[in-house]
């Protein structure tokens, strides 16, 4: 499927702000065997005195940028053509039992980017809960395909919570909307990782977008006007990272387009950084992802 993304990030300041400095996580990069970024533009109003672009560890793009004059408003615009192309889903009875998941991630010796190991521990937004583990354990027995039991764990994440805008916010830890059985596509996604992570599993969070326009005589999917956010778990060395959807209770496929990879959301936070100011300020967002007739 190829796709043109359009994102548009305003924040309206009540007193104006002197200086800025940030780095944004908001452009798509390569990613082998899911997804090639065609084209890709940031436009960001004022603008900035200083602007650098790299990639960080996992493999995600990022752009340093600075602001030295006094404004009321600060406006990120990305406009991206990606065309993705997942692969197909192994047959979940056929991928390796938990117990053998859980020994090959402890056995693996690789550190790069998309080792086992950076999924398998507590990490900064999402710290170990007995009371989620003991909830996600009964999907995972040792002697089961790890994959049938994700999909599984998935199902009950989407059938268990109610997604609920407004009743978590960005820095709420997986034990509160874990007791609360609510909140959105950050929250589900942080949930099943700490569960994951709890039973020796390795997991990761991934953030990107979701395709707005659904098949026809098909509901729209959650998350769809917005950043999206899902769970990728690590299968063994030969199936790999698998991502799953809580919110939707869906398989990660064409209609997800990866924007960052990380942790846990502190990882992959589309804008993040530190400002010169008093007062408070709002913060819209609004994303468009439509697919191109080829």
């Amino acid at each position: 499927m190829l796709y043109d993304i359009r994102q548009t990030t305003t924040y309206s300041y009540q007193v104006p702000v002197r200086v800025v400095r940030q780095v944004l996580r908001m452009t798509p990069v390569d990613r082998i065997g899911h997804q090639h970024v065609i084209a890709h533009i940031l436009d960001i109003d004022p603008d900035p005195a200083e602007l650098e672009h790299g990639i960080d560890f996992f493999g995600n793009g990022l752009t340093w940028l600075t602001i030295d004059q006094p404004h009321g408003h600060l406006s990120l615009t990305t406009r991206s053509r990606v065309d993705v192309t997942s692969t197909a889903l192994p047959d979940p009875a056929e991928t390796l039992l938990v117990d053998d998941v859980r020994a090959a991630a402890l056995e693996e010796a690789d550190l790069g980017p998309d080792a086992a190991a950076h999924g398998l521990f507590p990490s900064r937004a999402v710290p170990l809960d007995p009371e989620i583990t003991e909830w996600t354990a009964t999907s995972f027995r040792g002697d089961r395909p790890v994959l049938e039991a994700g999909l599984e764990l998935m199902h009950r994440v989407y059938e268990d919570f109610t997604y609920q805008p407004g009743a978590t916010h960005v820095a709420t830890p997986p034990h509160e909307a874990f007791a609360a059985k609510a909140g959105v596509c950050q929250d589900f996604a942080q949930v099943m990782i700490a569960g994951l992570r709890g039973l020796g599993l390795p997991a990761r969070y991934v953030s990107g977008y979701l395709r707005t326009i659904p098949p026809e005589g098909q509901p729209r999917l959650e998350g769809a006007d917005a950043t999206h956010a899902w769970v990728e778990i690590w299968c063994g060395p030969e199936a790999g990272w698998i991502g799953l959807d809580p919110t939707n209770a869906i398989p990660v496929g064409d209609d997800h387009i990866i924007l960052a990879v990380g942790r846990d959301y502190a990882d992959v936070a589309p804008v993040d950084g530190v400002i010169v100011t008093s007062g408070d300020h709002r913060l819209s967002v609004g994303v468009d992802v439509a697919p191109v007739v080829r």
